[in-house]
């Protein structure tokens, strides 16, 4: 009997799919994808492939992002109720009562935000090029930076401009706390923390290093240190230990899991490519607007 792993690569095949997993995912879902890392980058690799479908296995603003960038593929997400804490379904409506009331502010999007909302903003930013994003605009200009309030923070700490951010956080990285990481480093003394900038500032206080999720896996390869702390989801421990399997990781904290990221299951995914299902499609109005404010990104150096 075909097994999963051997039943998604025939139909990988037969699809003419490129799988995308992004690294929060589960151990077996990044085995099995043909390209691991954060979503917006996913999204870019997808676009230059020959392939007529992108499995994405994130959640759902990912995929958008993906089917944004590559209108002309078809673009799934095997779990479909994958979403992402950090905002709900009031977002839009909220940010454009927002900007009825306050004409004077643009805003920068997050990557983390579904298509809807990169459509009303200025332009958008990952967690590595945020403070690059948010320097690129005039010193004077109000900004509304939305909907991370901590990667809106650590943004802020960073450059001079005027940012009001967004009440919302990702609950795995704003729930952990300074005792955590305090108990983690007394645990492991000799060892760096590593820390997304989706924490707390009092929390990135006790960081050595503080970065996007790839820029995480980055420090750590190249770092001569062979300890580390980690401070993101725990998903993020298959990519470490795969990359520097001589090295030593421990997680800052019990709870860093993102539930939806764990969502994806290889029957999904099989069945996925089987049935073409479900599928993401960003209404063309919106996928053009949303464009823009990436490609304005893009073109911030």
């Amino acid at each position: 009997m075909e097994d999963l792993f051997d039943a998604i690569t025939r139909l990988k095949k037969e699809r003419n799919a490129v799988i995308l997993a992004h690294v929060y995912q589960p151990e077996e879902i990044q085995e099995i994808a043909d390209f691991c890392g954060d979503s917006f980058a996913l999204s870019q690799q997808a676009a230059q492939t020959d392939a007529d479908v992108i499995v994405f296995c994130g959640v759902r603003f990912m995929a958008e992002t993906a089917n944004i960038l590559s209108p002309d593929k078809i673009t799934l997400l095997p779990a479909i109720d994958a979403g992402c804490r950090m905002f709900d379904d009031t977002l839009e409506s909220r940010v454009k009562a927002f900007l009825k009331d306050h004409p004077e502010y643009k805003v920068v999007s997050y990557v983390n935000t579904p298509a809807s909302v990169k459509a009303l903003s200025e332009i958008c930013c990952t967690s590595s090029n945020a403070v690059k994003v948010i320097e690129s605009l005039p010193a004077d200009q109000p900004i509304l930076f939305v909907p991370d309030q901590n990667l809106a923070t650590f943004t802020a700490e960073k450059t001079h401009h005027t940012i009001l951010p967004w009440r919302g956080a990702c609950p795995t990285h704003h729930a952990l706390s300074v005792a955590e990481v305090t108990e983690a480093k007394k645990a492991h003394p000799g060892a760096k923390v590593l820390m997304h900038p989706e924490c707390r500032p009092e929390v990135r206080a006790l960081a050595d290093y503080v970065g996007s999720t790839m820029g995480i896996i980055h420090y750590a390869q190249q770092s001569p240190d062979e300890e580390f702390i980690i401070a993101t989801e725990c998903g993020v421990l298959t990519q470490l230990e795969w990359k520097c399997p001589h090295k030593k990781f421990y997680m800052a904290g019990g709870n860093l899991l993102c539930p939806n990221m764990k969502k994806t299951t290889l029957e999904l995914v099989k069945r996925s490519l089987e049935t073409l299902e479900p599928r993401i499609v960003v209404p063309e109005e919106i996928r053009t607007k949303a464009r823009t404010a990436l490609e304005r990104m893009l073109e911030v150096k």
